[in-house]
């Protein structure tokens, strides 16, 4: 969806570093991996995204310092509470983790649609790198369209 940049992750989070050098709007971070490198870069990211694991693997929490706000989320889906939580993140603009329960990875696609223009997503391609998306109308209307296309799981 965005810049893929390959390497190790101080190459990838000096990459990042640059391209913020024109300041987003905000900058979210989906992935432990991700946040925990991006944050030891010394990026402070406005909305950070985890679910304590790396690889399918738990982990321990890396998000220390930031409000919590522990949200549902099964793998391979985007669960309401979930959005709603990252709806809410962007529109307070606050520092914040929405530690999720289940599975993050889908979660950049509510973030696509909520964030405004300009705003960074910072995400993980494993074993490549780190993936920097700048939110654009072009985007937005792919994240939003390809949202709309999912099935909606009945409780």
């Amino acid at each position: 969806m965005g810049e893929l940049y390959r390497g190790e992750p101080t190459e990838t989070t000096a990459k990042l570093r640059d391209k913020l050098m024109v300041k987003p709007p905000l900058l979210a971070v989906v992935g432990d991996f991700v946040a925990a490198n991006v944050i030891a870069a010394g990026l402070f990211p406005d909305i950070v995204v985890v679910d304590n694991k790396t690889l399918r693997v738990q982990i321990k929490p890396v998000v220390h310092g930031l409000k919590e706000v522990k949200v549902p989320n099964e793998a391979a889906t985007i669960n309401a509470k979930a959005w709603l939580a990252l709806r809410t993140a962007v529109t307070l603009k606050r520092r914040v983790a929405v530690v999720v329960e289940g599975e993050e990875d889908l979660l950049v696609l509510p973030l696509l649609a909520e964030m405004p223009l300009g705003s960074v997503i910072a995400y993980g391609q494993p074993h490549e790198g780190l993936v920097a998306v700048t939110v654009s109308e072009e985007r937005r209307d792919w994240a939003r369209g390809f949202l709309n296309r999912m099935e909606m799981k009945r409780q």
